[in-house]
């Protein structure tokens, strides 16, 4: 086989697919490198789900397809695949790969070349805030390499290993940039993920192995041993949550919105939160941001226009939170501090868990009411809350079938006008209260939001206090179980089994989100076993997490 001169629609789909299976086999090795910017551990999972994406695109282009085809797959499915704030960089530095290679019949030397720089040049402007010691830094290393050896006037195999040693350097002195990851002794996971690409190209070009992902060793190993590729050694234990690093929620979205408003659209969102990337054009934008405030992190997105596919994820590793019911008995006050006019329609909700109120108060909930499925609140506790808003017009979210019949009666106890949305979870709530629009009546937010509040598929796992036989089998007292409409679906020993049960019996073709809630019982190891099982096993469903700090039940569930 002689020496290529360019690199062909073909290969590069070839090259699309060595990486996918390269960031697979490394996946677990990568997603232990990732420290920074917080400890969430799912860097090489959602690089290799966006690859995932990016094949699955390629197989709709017919074999024979021209570049401009397989460049077209390539820069859509890594929009409209990108997990985590590593895959929405890397789908950018594949856009940018893309739209300079697109327009060529065949890649040569120059071609290739312009083409790093280019997916460097793009990840850059993508990032409102760029931080060295990143997948930044590790692919100018690898645009900077290539363009040194073009001007050269290497050959195609020569500007592309270029491209790998420069990147490599730079990857090994990523913790001399950034202090997490000198502390914790490695080196920076979605730099060493686009390394892998680099892999993939030589594979393609020239038959050579992929690397062998590295077992972990003892701490005494080095952080990274470039000789020998992606052989990635890491230390004994890995840092908590950093010091300055507390922005607890990631918010990603699609956003469908015309490219005139992105520039406001991320004046905003630079004002509320970090690791801000906002990548896309001509009207679809993939958005990730790690904020404290999910509510303000949406409402920019409706400002700007449509956000869809919506994913918050909890950062913190663990979070302590005593129950809510218990801890909030006698507060004077469970309502929110108001400024201006008040709404046409308050709301009002029933919840039972810290985490739940704050996200219930980010959407639009002027009152909340606390309790929940063992400490259901009397007729005069929502009557209170009801008459403690300002406004002459209330919805009422009971969020749990015990409560419906209670809430039902506080319109014949009070001169304003209540209607009752009959939500039985936490999750319809959420999903009711998208519809919540606080300039509409009563009437009209009652039947929008019970529109919405019905799309959801509501579950829970919660611990059996008794023997029983069910149609999921026999259940003792102990097991952990899991509810769905018609009942118990699932059983099992552990709390994440049972989980995984009851997701695998609900969730089917045609649904596009799974909402994780997590309360009293739950874990991050399990958290982490749930949402990965989900990526793994139902690909084209996005998930979100958050902690509700709800007692009796780890995990509550809306599927949609």
């Amino acid at each position: 086989m002689g020496r290529p001169t360019a690199l062909g629609a073909e290969q590069l789909r070839a090259v699309m697919v060595t990486f996918r299976d390269a960031l697979r086999s490394h996946q677990q090795i990568l997603n232990r490198l990732n420290v920074y910017p917080v400890p969430d551990g799912d860097t090489g999972t959602n690089m290799a789900l966006t690859l995932e994406a990016v094949v699955q695109e390629l197989d709709k282009v017919a074999a024979g397809g021209d570049m401009a085809d397989v460049c077209r797959a390539m820069a859509h499915g890594s929009l409209m695949g990108a997990r985590g704030n590593s895959g929405v960089i890397l789908s950018q530095l594949l856009r940018g790969i893309a739209e300079r290679l697109g327009p060529k019949a065949d890649a040569e030397p120059f071609d290739l070349a312009a083409a790093l720089v280019a997916a460097s040049d793009l990840a850059y402007k993508a990032v409102v805030r760029p931080v060295e010691g990143t997948i930044l830094t590790v692919a100018r290393a690898a645009g900077e390499g290539a363009r040194a050896g073009c001007e050269a006037g290497a050959h195609l195999l020569a500007v592309v290993e270029g491209a790998r040693i420069a990147a490599a350097e730079a990857l090994a002195a990523t913790p001399t940039m950034l202090e997490a990851l000198a502390r914790a002794g490695v080196v920076d996971a979605g730099g060493s993920g686009y390394v892998l690409l680099l892999d993939a190209l030589l594979t393609v070009l020239d038959g050579r192995p992929l690397p062998e992902p590295a077992a972990v060793a003892p701490a005494a190993k080095s952080a990274v041993d470039v000789a020998g590729g992606l052989d990635h050694r890491l230390t004994a234990g890995f840092p908590g949550m950093e010091e300055g690093l507390d922005l607890r929620y990631e918010v990603m979205y699609l956003l469908d919105a015309a490219d005139s408003t992105i520039p406001a659209f991320r004046e905003v969102w630079a004002g509320i939160g970090d690791s801000i990337v906002v990548v896309g054009g001509e009207g679809l934008w993939n958005c990730h941001i790690h904020t404290d405030d999910i509510g303000a992190a949406i409402e920019a997105g409706l400002d700007a226009g449509r956000p869809r596919q919506i994913r918050v994820t909890d950062l913190t590793e663990q979070v302590e939170e005593e129950r809510w019911v218990r801890d909030s008995a006698g507060m004077p006050d469970a309502g929110t501090e108001e400024s201006g006019p008040p709404p046409t329609t308050a709301v009002v909700a029933v919840v039972a868990g810290e985490g739940l109120g704050r996200i219930l108060r980010s959407l639009g909930v002027l009152r909340l009411v606390h309790g929940g499925q063992s400490m259901n609140p009397s007729t005069e506790d929502l009557l209170a809350a009801v008459e403690a808003v300002p406004s002459h017009q209330v919805v009422v979210l009971p969020n749990n079938k015990n409560i419906q019949a209670v809430a039902g009666q506080v319109d014949g106890l009070t001169t304003k006008t209540v209607r009752v949305v009959p939500t039985s979870s936490i999750v319809e709530g959420f999903a009711a209260l998208l519809d919540y629009d606080p300039a509409a009546g009563a009437d009209d937010n009652a039947a929008a939001m019970s529109a919405s509040a019905r799309r959801v598929v509501p579950a829970e796992v919660t611990r059996a206090v008794r023997d029983a036989e069910t149609e999921a089998g026999a259940v003792q007292a102990g097991d952990w179980i899991g509810l769905g409409p018609g009942g118990v679906l699932a059983v099992a020993d552990t709390v994440a089994g049972a989980t995984l049960r009851l997701l695998d019996a609900l969730v089917v073709p045609g649904h596009e989100l799974v909402t994780l809630i997590e309360g009293d019982g739950s874990s991050p190891a399990d958290t982490r076993r749930i949402t990965e099982w989900v990526r793994e096993e139902r690909p084209e469903v996005a998930v979100e997490v958050h902690h509700g700090g709800q007692p009796l039940y780890p995990y509550l569930l809306g599927i949609e």
